[in-house]
């Protein structure tokens, strides 16, 4: 339970450099097998440069053409076929015909290329390993093919036995164009209308050769495509022509036919009168119309009370409207008023009511003769817009009906003579276009052109075996460091903090990072401003000792290791300047095989120690030196029985008595492994501290000797990682 506590309590301290180790151990493991990695390296780099320096070069001959969509031709024939394509689909298209099998098989032609060592299957290298061979079983289907081969005739002209079997020609030209077809590859150019055509080809002149054959080619066989679309076009629009002259002459025949069965010469000028007449009949019938309404009107007003009395008529708007029947009706009022006045007067007889009676009748009469004769003006007015506008109406019609019998003959005209005019438009159009045609024969031109021939090939494609040889080499490598790194998993090491605290049952205190400025020295890293990791990882050790301490503080460190070399003096010296500069700190060098601390600070061999304190032959003032802002104690001059100075009750004692004087000792002790002294050591102080380099130290090594300090009862308190 005490350990798990003290466990505990170094968790609650973050060790910055646990990760920092774990690299710098897979660093050093790497480097530790470098001579075995190199050596594969070179090995499998030295392997594939043989292979490569036997594989046969393959070079690219290319040339460039420029391929135009539209080019000046008198006719487009797309243009009559109705099949127009895009820009892009037009490049996809002529790159396809530049693969095509028909455009190889006239290279293969052209240059005679069967026989071509690298396309003629019947001359085919067999491969330096023949898989298939090894794996095959079945000889006896092979003595087979060999007896069938010798009863086979003797080969003709069209038939060659190759390899057991019997090829034709046709075979073997088939063989070369798939080959050569393998071989050609089209790389349009972005955003132009360039293309380049390659070929590779182990021959480098044959794959010039070919490359402009193949160019030459296809802008001959897009000449002959043109030439025979422009003859198939002119064969078709002759055919087209007589149709459509058939056409323009039945049409003009239709017209002048109708125009004879219709008596008809200037159709325009006989539409023209008819259609002015209409108007002015339109325009007559109109103010007739307008006329017999009027006198409607006023016949009516009168025709409802024509035998009523004249006075009634003489109120009607008809007969008020005429100006002597006003007059007249004014004339009746003003006699009829004065007959009323001289009646209150006067009697019958008397001759002024006679005169004023006489002059009233004479109004009234007259009155009555103007509103009939304005009644019979009105009955004749009505009867003769009536008839007016009857004849007006019959008219109108008639000229209507001819308007529209000339309208038809019009429209029916004007329909011949339209497909007079479109047929005569067609057969013009066409004749034009053949007369074209005909001349774009000799005048025709290719849409593409070469624009740089294909030229003898310097260096070849591929293969390309630098880089293959320097693949093969990163590949080595990481195959080789992915071996080391096994190699280490599987062996007995440590390999990180976790397996210190697993295998060895004690917490980590500290990871040491590499010191990189070794020349200043190691045993005072702590100090050099430029190793700050180094420092932090002190820091780290001093403070899990610290918080591992339990109610009294650990007066005596004893710090040791498995094996020597492991870095226990470093971490040692070190741990004594970070405690010094916060307490009053001793180092002591109790290694007295191989004193290490006289040599890192340069002191005398001669100067007293250790062992002549315990001897008691020296003050302790005169076996301490001040270095660092810490005293430090040298093992001392050796003496016969200085080995059992150790193990004395004396070196108890001078320990109680230093510890009385100093905050901490740091002893810095032999390595466990080699001798029994660092358990004798570890039996007298408060805290143990154990040093594992995972580089130069074993994993069961370790674990064997702090078992043995472990079992003597030293009071291990935790492990330091020195990478």
């Amino acid at each position: 339970m005490m350990t798990m506590k003290k466990y505990d309590k170094f968790e609650l301290v973050e060790n910055n450099h646990a990760d920092e180790a774990n690299v710098l151990a897979l660093l050093k493991s790497i480097f530790r097998h470098k001579w075995s990695i190199a050596a594969f390296v070179f090995v499998v780099a030295l392997f594939t440069t043989l292979i490569v320096s036997n594989i046969q070069t393959t070079y690219r001959a290319s040339n460039t053409l420029l391929i135009e969509q539209s080019s000046n031709n008198l006719l487009s024939i797309e243009h009559i076929y109705g099949t127009e394509v895009t820009s892009t689909d037009y490049l996809q298209t002529q790159f396809g015909i530049l693969r095509s099998r028909s455009l190889i098989e006239r290279v293969v032609r052209e240059l005679d290329l069967t026989t071509h060592p690298e396309l003629d299957p019947r001359q085919e290298q067999k491969p330096l390993i023949d898989w298939k061979g090894m794996f095959s079983s079945n000889k006896e289907a092979e003595e087979d093919s060999q007896d069938v081969v010798a009863t086979l005739p003797e080969p003709t002209g069209e038939h060659i036995i190759h390899e057991g079997f019997t090829r034709t020609n046709e075979e073997v030209f088939d063989d070369v164009v798939n080959n050569l077809s393998n071989k050609v590859f089209i790389s349009p150019v972005t955003k132009t209308q360039l293309v380049e055509v390659h070929v590779e080809m182990h021959d480098a002149a044959a794959a010039v050769e070919i490359t402009n054959a193949l160019a030459k080619a296809y802008i001959e066989s897009e000449l002959d495509a043109k030439q025979a679309t422009a003859k198939t076009a002119t064969i078709w629009m002759e055919a087209q022509l007589e149709e459509l002259k058939e056409h323009l002459h039945d049409s003009e025949q239709a017209l002048q036919d109708f125009l004879e069965e219709k008596g008809l010469v200037n159709l325009n000028g006989i539409t023209t009168i008819s259609a002015d007449q209409l108007t002015n009949n339109s325009t007559r019938l109109s103010d007739g119309r307008r006329a017999f309404y009027e006198a409607e009107s006023m016949y009516r007003q009168v025709a409802n009370i024509r035998k009523s009395d004249y006075m009634r008529l003489a109120s009607v708007p008809a007969v008020m409207a005429d100006p002597v029947v006003t007059q007249f009706k004014a004339a009746e009022a003003t006699a009829s008023s004065k007959v009323e006045e001289l009646k209150k007067r006067y009697g019958n007889q008397h001759p002024l009511m006679i005169a004023a009676t006489t002059e009233l009748a004479s109004a009234q009469a007259n009155l009555r003769a103007q509103v009939e004769q304005v009644v019979a003006s009105i009955e004749n007015s009505y009867q003769l817009a009536k008839a007016n506008n009857n004849a007006l109406t019959n008219t109108y019609e008639e000229n209507k009906d001819n308007i529209q019998d000339i309208t038809r003959n019009e429209f029916k005209v004007r329909e011949l003579q339209r497909e007079v005019e479109t047929n005569r438009s067609l057969y013009d159009t066409f004749l034009t276009r053949l007369k074209e045609t005909t001349a774009r024969q000799s005048l025709e031109t290719a849409g593409a052109r070469i624009i740089d021939e294909a030229v003898f090939p310097k260096y070849p494609i591929k293969p390309k075996k630098k880089l293959i040889v320097a693949l093969a080499s990163v590949v080595a490598l990481i195959i080789g460091i992915g071996f080391a790194l096994l190699i280490e998993a599987l062996s007995n090491r440590f390999r990180s903090t976790a397996d210190l605290e697993t295998k060895l049952r004690r917490p980590v205190m500290g990871v040491l990072p590499a010191v990189k400025n070794k020349r200043s020295g190691i045993y005072h890293a702590y100090l050099d401003p430029q190793e700050t990791s180094f420092a932090d990882g002190i820091r780290n050790i001093r403070t899990n000792l610290i918080l591992s301490q339990a109610k009294e503080a650990y007066k005596t460190i004893f710090v040791t290791s498995t094996a020597v070399n492991e870095g226990k003096s470093t971490v040692a010296n070190n741990l004594a300047i970070a405690l010094g500069s916060m307490e009053r700190v001793l180092l002591i060098d109790s290694n007295l095989r191989d004193p290490i601390v006289a040599k890192n600070y340069q002191i005398s061999a001669n100067h007293a120690g250790l062992i002549d304190l315990i001897s008691g032959k020296t003050a302790l003032e005169n076996c301490v030196v001040k270095h660092d802002g810490i005293d430090i104690m040298p093992t001392g001059v050796m003496q016969a029985n200085a080995l059992d100075a150790l193990s004395s009750p004396r070196f108890v004692q001078v320990l109680n008595a230093l510890a009385a004087q100093y905050d901490r000792i740091v002893i810095d002790g032999p390595a466990a492994q080699e001798v029994g002294d660092a358990l004798i050591l570890s039996r007298n102080v408060d805290a143990v501290i154990y040093v594992v380099n995972p580089d130069d130290v074993r994993m069961s090594q370790a674990q064997t000797s702090l078992d043995k300090l472990i079992q003597i009862g030293a009071p291990v308190k935790g492990v330091v990682m020195n990478t």
